[in-house]
């Protein structure tokens, strides 16, 4: 575990971005019951972790994607990260929908994105992959070469691995759940018997409330 994922998960936690049920679990939208919560839309709303996370984001872009351009928020919640990020590292920056609007331009993509940008994708939280690679389709078609992703959380599904690795598309991420749990238990907001169960959701979350 390095310094970030530790001091990023323990930050996570201290600030209630990430709460953690394991014997009352979520539901989350897709129908998965879940013992783990996660609203990184919180970091916003602290001032010394959102410094810290704009700051290992944008380092990370500048290491993944040196020949970066543009900076991508995907819609909603890595919008305002995105615009720190494009801040720190001095670039225009965009936002991603998950589809066009119904209405004016009916734009998927909003701000300018000139023709064959090299774009760095910053997003909040990876889980199965499938809406932040719909917003990396979403800025090829519109003629970006993406370079690759920065997230700040990812829960680390084998299938998201699979996913960005057939997208051909890197992924870096500030923190993630084995750290996070790991934090968890070090600081006694777990115990072992919780530490089974929550490493037992993740290798198979969609079946997990059938176990």
């Amino acid at each position: 575990m390095t310094d970030i994922e530790r001091n990023l998960a323990g930050g996570l936690l201290e600030i209630g971005a990430v709460l953690l049920r394991p014997e009352d679990p979520f539901t989350w939208a897709s129908g998965w019951k879940s013992p783990i919560y996660c609203d990184n839309r919180k970091i916003l709303s602290a001032p010394a972790l959102r410094g810290k996370v704009a700051s290992w984001l944008s380092a990370k872009a500048r290491e993944l994607c040196p020949g970066a351009e543009v900076v991508a928020g995907v819609a909603t919640g890595a919008i305002a990260h995105g615009v720190l990020v494009a801040n720190e590292l001095g670039m225009p920056f965009v936002y991603v929908r998950p589809s066009a609007k119904d209405h004016g331009t009916r734009s998927q993509i909003e701000g300018t994105l000139p023709e064959g940008a090299k774009v760095v994708v910053i997003e909040d939280l990876v889980s199965t992959g499938k809406s932040s690679l719909a917003a990396v389709e979403a800025l090829r078609e519109a003629g970006a070469d993406v370079l690759g992703m920065v997230a700040v959380f990812t829960y680390a599904f084998p299938q998201a691995e699979e996913a960005f690795a057939a997208a051909g598309v890197p992924l870096v991420t500030l923190s993630n759940y084995p750290a996070l749990v790991q934090t968890a238990l070090e600081a006694g907001r777990v115990s072992e018997k919780d530490m089974q169960t929550l490493n037992l959701w993740r290798k198979d979350p969609a079946n997990w409330n059938n176990v």
